[in-house]
């Protein structure tokens, strides 16, 4: 994977990005399984991708609530 500097913040990351909203399911994207996220999750990683898109504001919260429960215990 080819990865670029994020500003001057020397992090590296990859120049795709997962994006989240879904993550979490909610009223717009309907139920959604956290098993279904960590799946997407941990296929991402394993092909070098480091970049994830969520915000606060993604289904209440919940979007990085399971973004975050499908990191859990995946550090690089």
């Amino acid at each position: 994977m080819e990865y670029r500097s994020l500003g001057n913040s020397g992090i590296q990351v990859s120049p795709i990005s997962v994006g989240c909203w879904s993550f979490g399911g909610g009223s717009y994207w309907g139920a959604q399984s956290q098993s279904d996220v960590d799946k997407v999750v941990a296929r991402a990683l394993d092909e070098g991708l480091n970049f994830f898109d969520t915000a606060e504001l993604y289904n209440d919260g919940d979007s990085e609530r399971s973004l975050g429960r499908a990191l859990s215990g995946r550090r690089y």
